[in-house]
């Protein structure tokens, strides 16, 4: 069998370094903070120009999305649409989220894995990263983006950033109570791909961070 091709609950995963992962169950953790074992890697690399080349279906591990400005505090926002995955893979779709089209990437639905991230780039870089979805009205048919009051800050500190569990963040979209969303799915905290819901993605709101790594780990 080769690696990679089975883990635990039927997943597909992707090692991307050359070290192979113990056969038994994820214990501990790595001195990054991160759990140790095989596990699928994605770069969100913020550039300050608009890159034109089409990306599509190239699965380099990496989405690009805009910088913003940390010296002058200007946000900039990416959207990184999420497509489910029935296989248990995991894939870069569409890396050019710059192009105004936003980025796309596939993922299973949660359960039987975990997303753990940290900041990485010169000092001073910040993102705020969150799940957001689109409701329909089902009378008019009118689409409108439902997001967070808030998402995960990401801030690239002096020295050493280790990563962080950020799996409720990214496959969960909270709901603002009392609104037709929230009353259309009967709850305020939708899991990813609920069919209550539609067109979910990743909004990355950028100032300045050049560097935000995601790991996803299969469950021990």
């Amino acid at each position: 069998m080769r690696l990679g091709e089975l883990w635990p609950k039927g997943l597909v995963w992707v090692v991307v370094t050359m070290v192979i992962a113990p056969a038994g169950p994820l214990l501990g953790q790595t001195g990054n903070g991160a759990p140790n074992g095989a596990h699928y890697n994605l770069n969100i690399i913020g550039v300050p120009r608009t890159k034109d080349a089409p990306m599509d279906n190239n699965n380099g591990h990496r989405i690009f999305v805009h910088l913003g400005s940390k010296k002058d505090q200007v946000k900039v926002t990416t959207k990184i649409y999420l497509v489910q995955s029935f296989d248990g893979t995991f894939q870069v779709l569409d890396a050019n989220g710059t192009d105004g089209n936003g980025a796309k990437f596939q993922l299973p639905a949660p359960g039987g894995y975990t997303i753990w991230a940290r900041p990485l780039g010169g000092p001073g870089g910040k993102a705020e990263m969150m799940t957001c979805a689109v409701y329909v009205d089902p009378l008019t048919g009118d689409p409108t983006d439902v997001c967070p009051t808030s998402g995960e800050l990401f801030v690239r500190d002096k020295g050493m950033r280790k990563f962080t569990n950020v799996t409720t963040v990214l496959t969960t979209v909270v709901l603002e109570a009392d609104s037709d969303a929230a009353l259309a799915c009967g709850t305020t905290t939708v899991s990813l791909f609920d069919p209550c819901l539609e067109g979910y993605f990743w909004s990355y709101d950028n100032t300045g961070l050049k560097l935000l790594q995601l790991r996803f780990y299969p469950d021990p």
